[in-house]
């Protein structure tokens, strides 16, 4: 299979953490020039004394990546990825925007999330605080811990501009990184939001000690529930049993990697969610505040979402996690 698949180009990547950093190991690795940006110079330094970033240690990064701080070094970029948590990503984005709004680059979303108060997805809130430009998200079952060391892939960018999605496809496919397209740009990013609410309802399953049977049932249901949630949201059904809704759920949910999965488990077996948190060194359980803004949204709207409800109760409200599974097992019988 021939590896040619795109013209080298300049890419900036705003976020260095796990997700940020396997992005431009592998963009850099397809011989695009990449710009990674974090906030801190400090944390420039130590990228640059190191090579390697402190999210992959054991990852170097090639030499087509350069690591910077200074905004104005984005604006080289023929398009820009955006891999920053969605709990940061306004403020981060408005720090930026005085610079970023200079050229109208059209950007790849790997950000996976819902904004709390507002209940915007990543590609809005991009065109908020960026102004109008092409947004892709490119999403579907991807740790970046095997991103990073090149193991095979398959993810989709979905676009509401076609051009901008087969574009995206073309930059970022190579031999183990295989890329498809949809058009369904809110299915796409619904669903790589709520997988990581499904992935803590895993991970308190496991944590719990429940088997394979439970864990099966989960995904189907999970599967059911994020179908609805986005058909009501006018997302196409058929994206959730695509790569970005089955695909990811099932690595969010199995995988070793998912920090989601692991929050979940410590939660099934007893710790607190505040001392989970402290305890992860400035990782981001993005299926956290994700499960606020969904569990909100639906409660306004009198949608009826029950593994949403009850890792809400786990989460916020003190409900044990065995509790939480008899009360989905005990809901009112009905056909499926």
């Amino acid at each position: 299979m021939s590896d040619d698949y795109a013209t080298p180009s300049s890419i900036g990547v705003l976020g260095a953490g796990s997700m940020g950093t396997a992005m431009a190991t592998h963009l850099a690795g397809r011989g695009h020039r990449v710009h990674l940006w974090m906030r801190h110079p400090d944390d420039v330094a130590a990228i640059t004394a190191t090579g390697a970033s402190p999210h992959l240690p054991s990852v170097p990064l090639p030499d087509r990546v350069v690591a910077t701080s200074d905004a104005a070094d984005l604006l080289t970029a023929e398009a820009l990825l955006v891999a920053i948590p969605s709990k940061f990503l306004r403020g981060q984005l408005r720090q930026l925007a005085t610079v970023l709004r200079e050229r109208s680059q059209p950007v790849i979303s790997v950000v996976k999330g819902l904004e709390v108060d507002t209940f915007a997805r990543p590609s809005a809130i991009i065109r908020d605080e960026l102004g109008e430009r092409p947004v892709a998200c490119l999403s579907g079952p991807s740790h970046a811990e095997e991103i990073a060391v090149g193991l095979p892939a398959s993810l989709v960018a979905a676009s509401d501009e076609a051009d901008w999605a087969r574009r995206v496809q073309t930059l970022a496919t190579g031999l183990r990184f295989r890329v498809y397209t949809n058009d369904d740009l809110t299915g796409t990013e619904l669903a790589g939001g709520l997988k990581n609410i499904m992935g803590l309802a895993a991970g308190i399953s496991d944590g719990i000690g429940y088997g394979d049977n439970a864990k099966a049932a989960l995904l189907t249901r999970a599967t059911a529930e994020m179908q609805r949630f986005g058909a009501a949201m006018g997302a196409d059904a058929a994206t959730f049993a695509g790569l970005a809704g089955i695909g990811d759920l099932i690595t969010t949910c199995t995988s070793r990697h998912g920090r989601n999965r692991a929050v979940g488990q410590r939660l099934g077996q007893g710790e607190r969610l505040e001392a989970i948190l402290d305890d992860m060194g400035g990782s981001v359980a993005e299926g956290v505040p994700t499960t606020q803004a969904v569990h909100a949204l639906a409660r306004s709207r009198g949608w009826e979402l029950p593994i949403v409800a009850e890792v809400h109760a786990v989460l916020f409200d003190g409900k044990s996690p065995t509790d939480a599974c008899d009360s989905l097992m005990t809901r009112p019988l009905r056909a499926e």
